[in-house]
């Protein structure tokens, strides 16, 4: 088997597992237990089979979570959406506060 052939099976069968519900046990892993983690991609690194330049462990449960949040907040039919907060909305800009007041001194110096 070629060596990308290995790589895409690392990723989408291994990684894959230890991704499965990560955002439900990740908070709740020992920390021995994400280091025990942690060196099992390490040896997928040291293999070939994973980069080092791609996301760690960590990294990877991290946005598996951001993912799964995001999830819940788009999604009206979500059963977990009645448990976020209402959604806030204003009619001020506050990306770009310093022009606003730079503005409203302009115009009230004229």
């Amino acid at each position: 088997m070629c060596n990308d052939a290995l790589k895409d099976i690392y990723r989408a069968v291994v990684l894959a597992r230890l991704l499965s519900a990560s955002p439900v046990w990740w908070g709740l892993a020992t920390t021995s237990d994400k280091q025990r983690i942690e060196a099992f991609v390490r040896q997928g690194v040291q293999l070939g089979l994973y980069g080092d330049s791609h996301p760690t462990r960590t990294q990877l449960a991290a946005d598996a979570d951001e993912a799964l949040f995001e999830r819940i907040r788009y999604n009206k039919r979500d059963v977990l959406q009645q448990f976020l907060p209402e959604h806030s909305y204003s009619i001020f800009d506050f990306d770009d506060t310093t022009s606003c007041f730079a503005q409203k001194l302009t115009n009230a110096t004229l």
